[in-house]
């Protein structure tokens, strides 16, 4: 499996934070239960199952944020059949693109820190969109689920804190199989101020756990 450099984010003290996802972590996945238990009953090796998903959607994932920024996609250690199906995922986010027309990028893969909250996060796409400035948080798997939009709540405040005005957030979810589908969340404002209580919830219990050496 093939997954990104992970990031190590300090404070400007040099003090090590968690990343939001290591936060959001913290809450329970019911539906991987069940989940394994179908792709047991058919035979399918979950853990290999899952590593060649994730390597596909790294790689759409990888294709659509250099294609943003004018880079060339390196593919060297991926198969053919990944390059074909991650280059086939992509697709559908270029047909989304026709109506959401990306008219600036400002960047992507943005690691930033919060000192206020004691965390770090990084952006997928903070781009002007159809005259907004919006957060596009990519997905590759097989819906969009409630930690997706409170990952993207948080990343909201992330971004302004640091100073980046954002008028608007959403995830896009690029199907990787046949068995998934494309889909697009756009946050509404409670959604990103819920959210983004509830990630507080969670890291003041991430610092609690900490403090009692677990």
């Amino acid at each position: 499996m093939r997954c990104k450099a992970h990031i190590r984010y300090r404070l400007a003290d040099k003090t090590i934070v968690p990343g939001v996802t290591t936060v959001l972590n913290l809450l329970s996945k019911p539906a991987l239960v069940p989940w394994a238990n179908k792709m047991g009953l058919q035979g399918i090796d979950t853990s290999k199952y899952v590593d060649d998903k994730a390597d596909i959607g790294t790689l759409a994932h990888a294709i659509i944020t250099d294609k943003l920024t004018g880079k060339e996609t390196d593919t060297s250690d991926y198969s053919k059949n990944q390059i074909d199906l991650a280059e086939n995922s992509c697709l559908s986010f270029w047909e989304w693109e026709k109506d959401h027309k990306i008219e600036s990028v400002m960047f992507v893969e943005r690691p930033l820190v919060s000192e206020a909250h004691r965390f770090g996060g990084t952006l997928d796409i903070y781009a002007i969109v159809n005259g907004r400035k919006e957060i596009i948080d990519l997905k590759t798997g097989s819906g969009i689920y409630d930690e997706h939009i409170y990952q993207v709540a948080v990343l909201k405040m992330l971004l302004e804190e640091n100073g980046f005005p954002v008028d608007g957030t959403r995830v896009v979810n690029i199907p990787r199989a046949e068995t998934e589908a494309f889909g697009e969340r756009v946050i509404s404002e409670t959604e990103n101020r819920v959210g983004w209580e509830i990630f507080k919830s969670l890291l003041a219990v991430y610092y609690l756990k900490k403090e009692m050496g677990k």
